[in-house]
């Protein structure tokens, strides 16, 4: 499996995502640079947390005109998997690869703090090895991470099972309390209806390495990797 890593001007959790790729997990990584016309032979494409072109307009916005950025298009309309964290979450709503959009936090506030998440379904290659009824710890750091869609939308997402994560709390339930930047319905992360394309705000690359005392996020890493070597 050959994971590529794309680094946009702002992006620093690209080298986070290489070792976790490369070093923990033992897959073969090619580092992608945003002015890149190529991905290169990836099999699995990463569009990073960060703050791509400084978040001017809105986050993600200027990054989705970023040359590679075509070719990411392009790779995911044709069945390629694409898996945006946070700032690369935000990429691929304004490249209208997810559908939904992130807003400002409620609070107005950038937020870096470890949340509880609980997997919504288990028929997607990021949570197919996830538990449908215990929670996870994941850090997130995020200013614009309050996930919004039309009433029409969120119909469809729950409607196709496209929810990947919900936010709760430690026992798992999913309540406004364990909600911590105002997201609709709780939601963390989401899915598109061909389920090859994988949005989530909070970081699981900041939790595989045990030496950070957390590896809630290893099991999303081995849950991708548990299918594609089928």
């Amino acid at each position: 499996m050959k994971f590529g890593v794309i680094t946009f001007p702002g992006s620093n959790c690209d080298h986070d995502m290489v070792y976790v790729l490369e070093t923990l997990m033992g897959q073969q990584v090619e580092q992608l640079w945003h002015k890149d016309h190529d991905l290169k032979g990836c099999d699995f494409v990463v569009l990073p947390g960060g703050f791509s072109y400084g978040d001017y307009l809105r986050s993600g916005a200027i990054a989705r005109f970023s040359p590679i950025m075509d070719e990411v298009i392009k790779f995911a309309n044709d069945g390629g998997y694409v898996m945006g964290i946070c700032n690369g979450f935000q990429i691929l709503c304004e490249s209208h690869l997810l559908p939904g959009a992130l807003l400002h936090n409620v609070n107005q506030k950038f937020i870096c703090k470890n949340v509880h998440l609980k997997a919504q379904t288990n028929n997607t290659l990021v949570t197919s090895n996830a538990s449908l009824t215990e929670a996870v710890q994941i850090p997130i750091a995020h200013g614009e991470g309050n996930y919004y869609i039309s009433d029409e939308g969120l119909k469809e997402l729950n409607d196709n099972d496209q929810v990947l994560y919900r936010y709760c709390d430690a026992d798992g339930n999913i309540t406004p309390e364990a909600n911590p930047n105002g997201s609709l319905e709780n939601i963390a992360g989401v899915t598109n209806k061909s389920r090859n394309v994988f949005g989530m705000m909070p970081h699981p690359e900041r939790a595989v390495d045990g030496v950070l005392g957390n590896t809630d996020g290893k099991l999303l890493f081995e849950s991708i990797l548990s299918q594609v070597s089928k």
